[in-house]
């Protein structure tokens, strides 16, 4: 089997509920911000997404049909679950006001349609089949069914106060001293395709608000208004929108005027710009349990142990690891690394079992699926490795309990190279010896 994450396209980002409604055994994928772009809108495929709230009744009630139904649309239609409750935002994009809400997400993924049948499994099922047959005649005949720019949104439009406003005084200070990245729009009040963009440019900013953790920015400038700035940049059309990057000449945006058309180029913007991600210690459950969670794939190292490297070895191991996360940076992944010996259950449900270090396994926490280092640690291997997993080829398992094993909780290493243990002195002075034991044959 393989992991199935070609390129963008892993179905790993994704959060277990601690309430517990979905888990890594359902084939209901948990969706949200870091991921539903990637998965949903960035997908050819179909998708059927419930919106629920942990405390909705409802939503409780509606669990175990929701998971029949992705069992029995498996590799068919994609079935999804958002908790609108703790990503509201996502929610409010698509203008989630009651729970549970189930929209299907088909040729236009813009503009979901609202699902008002039945709540069995079985009628989600059949108006999810209903949805594909009318999908695969509109490809027939060559209809394709993209989205107009200029049509007016009416999927909630999200919070304009995510937008935020540019004027003459404020641009310099906001935009280009930030050292961030801004996405600006050049609009005029009359202008028919601004107020067309309007609640896209609105939900795009909340959602690239949340997905970036508030790096990248959405901002609008009245042309009208502030004509130095629209004359300082060369806009002559509306809307213009254009990219402005630190230390950079601003660049024309050149993408659709969708929300996801903005959303992705937004999240290749703060992907080209972030910084490579963290190489933890696992310390601790929590940092291995956060990590595999909260990424779309965790990849981890263990070592060898620092008596059989030193420090030099071991930062030289780290330090091929840190290029690779540099190199991998816009998958958004994970990275850990662990002592040899220090997690033996961890290495025991990898299979790693004690020797071969250093050893590297990349983890589909999900879908508890690991792949093993099969090359060389170094870059060379690593990068096989890695890409082999990108393209959805290499050979994988399933994690030792299908679950993530027990994590001792251990002290971060302190950089230095390691002491043997020191043996115990004992006080002989007091000790009657036989002088006659020295004579004793062997």
């Amino acid at each position: 089997q393989s992991f199935a994450i070609g390129g963008r396209v892993l179905g790993y980002s994704l959060v277990l509920m601690a309430q517990g409604f979905y888990s890594a055994n359902d084939d209901v994928v948990e969706l949200n911000p870091s991921n539903f772009n990637r998965e949903v809108l960035q997908s050819d495929s179909l998708w059927i997404i419930e919106f629920y709230a942990p405390w909705c009744g409802h939503c409780q009630s509606l669990t175990a049909d929701w998971k029949k139904t992705a069992t029995a649309l498996k590799g068919i239609v994609k079935v999804g679950a958002v908790d609108a409750d703790q990503h509201k935002s996502l929610g409010g994009q698509y203008g989630v006001r009651g729970f549970p809400s189930i929209k299907i997400f088909g040729a236009n993924k813009s503009k979901p349609d609202d699902y008002q049948g039945g709540r069995s499994s079985q009628a989600i099922v059949d108006a999810a089949l209903n949805t594909l047959r009318t999908l695969v005649k509109d490809r027939m005949s060559g209809r394709s069914g993209g989205s107009d720019y200029s049509r007016q949104s009416g999927g909630g439009g999200g919070s304009k106060k995510n937008v935020v406003e540019l004027t003459d005084d404020n641009f310099d200070r906001l935009v280009l001293d930030s050292g961030e990245v801004w996405l600006v729009e050049f609009f005029a009040p009359w202008c028919g395709h601004c107020k067309s963009l309007e609640p896209e440019w609105a939900a795009a900013a909340s959602a690239v608000k949340e997905q970036t953790k508030d790096k990248v920015h959405l901002g609008a400038v009245d042309a009208t208004v502030h004509q130095g700035l629209a004359s300082r940049y060369g806009v002559r059309g509306f809307p213009t929108i254009k990219i402005f990057k630190k230390g950079e000449e601003p660049e024309d945006y050149q993408g659709g005027r969708t929300r996801g058309d903005i959303i992705a180029r937004a999240l290749d913007l703060f992907s080209d710009n972030a910084a490579p991600p963290e190489l933890l210690e696992i310390l601790n459950a929590d940092v291995l349990k956060k990590t595999c969670d909260d990424y779309q794939l965790c990849v981890i190292a263990v070592l060898p142990h620092i008596l059989d490297t030193g420090a030099a070895g071991r930062n030289s191991y780290l330090e091929v690891m840190m290029k690779m996360a540099e190199k991998y940076k816009k998958k958004m992944w994970g990275w850990l690394w662990t002592e040899a010996g220090a997690q033996m259950e961890l290495e025991a449900s990898l299979g790693i079992g004690g020797f071969g270090y250093p050893a590297m396994t990349a983890i589909n926490a999900r879908k508890m699926k690991f792949a093993l280092l099969k090359g060389s640690f170094s870059e060379t291997g690593i990068h096989e490795f890695l890409r082999d997993l990108s393209v959805g080829r290499g050979s994988t398992a399933t994690v030792g309990g299908g679950a993530l094993p027990k994590i001792n909780s251990v002290d971060a290493w302190d950089g230095k190279d390691g002491e043997l243990p020191v043996e115990d002195d004992y006080d002989l002075s007091d000790v009657d010896l036989d002088d006659d034991i020295g004579k004793e044959e062997l």
